[in-house]
């Protein structure tokens, strides 16, 4: 089996300015994403795709290999992210003539996973004989108790059952993406433009492990988080 890892990493970023080579403990963002996945083990070839030839250097320094240059129509913020890992797959394939059996993508914003929680998804893929896998954490709101929607001008909760619900604890469990890990075959993801087909599987992560980095906010968390570890 040859294992490819594809890290995204655009140019720019409304929520935080170019937060993808911005520095926490000293390093750039992405250089956490290129050393967990060096650390794993897991991999025959670790690509970074991105639109930047600063984004570039700095993959390379910290031991990826970035060669191509993400096209424009991938690279705006609009762009879905499939299409974009399966072009850094095709480029891949090509520079390194191989054919990939599996992909696991590394967002670049999601530095608190650790080198576990990639060996442990890869696990939950491969014995569950899944076409893709996704990963998240237990959601704080439920939409069968405590999330809400307004539809002319009612409001009402965003999911009902027959049942009703007293507390949170009783409503059935729900999930928040946390856009950490995602892993397909080779085959589905070629095929495939939708995360929610095929034999989907999915690998729990705890919260502290979980925050996607979009906005200020969420850097700020992240930011101590990382510290008060490296701290002790």
């Amino acid at each position: 089996m040859k294992v490819l890892c594809t890290i995204c990493a655009r140019e720019g970023s409304k929520g935080v300015p170019n937060k993808n080579i911005k520095a926490i403990l000293g390093k750039p963002l992405i250089a956490f994403s290129i050393q967990q996945a060096l650390e794993s083990n897991l991999f025959d070839k670790i690509v970074v795709s991105t639109d930047s030839d600063e984004i570039r250097k700095i993959a390379k320094k910290y031991g990826a290999e970035s060669w191509f240059s993400r096209p424009a129509e991938l690279s705006r913020e609009d762009a879905p992210k499939i299409p974009v890992i399966q072009h850094a797959l095709e480029e891949s394939e090509k520079k390194f003539n191989c054919t990939f059996d599996h992909i696991i993508d590394l967002d670049a914003t999601s530095p608190l996973r650790n080198v576990e929680d990639i060996r442990k998804a890869y696990e939950v893929f491969i014995e569950g004989g899944f076409d893709n896998l996704i990963t998240g954490t237990r959601s704080r709101k439920n939409p069968y108790f405590n999330m809400i929607e307004i539809k002319n001008g009612k409001v009402e909760l965003s999911k009902k059952l027959k049942s009703t619900f007293v507390t949170r604890q009783e409503a059935p469990q729900v999930y928040d993406m946390n856009a950490s890990i995602y892993i397909w075959s080779r085959n589905f993801i070629l095929k495939e433009n939708s995360l929610f087909s095929g034999r989907l599987g999915f690998y729990e992560m705890p919260e502290d492990r979980s925050i996607d980095i979009d906005s200020q906010l969420d850097w700020e968390v992240v930011k101590m988080i990382m510290e008060q570890k490296s701290n002790g």
